[in-house]
């Protein structure tokens, strides 16, 4: 079993950055596919992005190609989430999650096993 931590979240202009963090306790981080999700109010919770268990794939929403980067430290047992050129339509609670075992990329978020609890981030106009 995993715990997800996540933390960077906060109050940001639009056109500003942030980077989100998740720490992940126990000693199989790396055999674990991750994901970011968000939900906004009202809204469903969406996928973001995910990488799989060694960094080597990653996969984006459309809405976030190309201003969102997510990346891996398997030693820190940490996943990061940089999000760049924020608009206020990324406002949102941003989730990370896992996926137990070496599988492809996920989208979908009954592919995920563990959730962390949230981290707010908004973004004004």
């Amino acid at each position: 079993q995993v715990q997800l931590v996540e933390s960077g979240g906060g109050l940001v202009q639009a056109g500003g950055s942030l980077r989100l963090s998740c720490a992940a306790s126990g000693r199989t981080f790396s055999s674990y596919g991750m994901g970011w999700f968000r939900q906004a109010p009202g809204k469903e919770r969406e996928f973001v992005g995910a990488i799989n268990w060694n960094g080597g794939s990653t996969r984006y929403a459309d809405s976030v190609n190309g201003r969102f980067t997510i990346s891996r430290d398997n030693a820190k047992n940490t996943l990061y989430l940089q999000m760049n050129s924020l608009k206020p339509e990324d406002t949102a609670v941003y989730y990370c999650a896992a996926r137990r075992g070496l599988h492809p990329i996920a989208v979908l978020r009954s592919a995920y096993d563990y959730w962390g609890q949230g981290t707010q981030v908004t973004v004004s106009s």
